[in-house]
């Protein structure tokens, strides 16, 4: 794994902890602000994945 891709897993599991947290003291911004970090958590990692299957591919070459 890469650095976007363990630091979007991460940024997504704070975001649903938080969401959750929000939802028992029945938050709406908390839950929403969970919501954003595990949006911003999964676009980091994708962003890691493609980084990946690029030099995946160019070590192919």
């Amino acid at each position: 794994m890469n650095k976007d891709q363990i630091q979007g897993t991460v940024k997504d599991l704070v975001g649903q902890t938080q969401e959750a947290a929000g939802k028992l003291i029945k938050s709406d911004e908390q839950q929403s602000k969970g919501l954003e970090k595990q949006i911003t958590g999964n676009v980091q990692k994708a962003i890691g994945d493609v980084e990946a299957i690029i030099k995946a591919k160019v070590r192919s070459i």
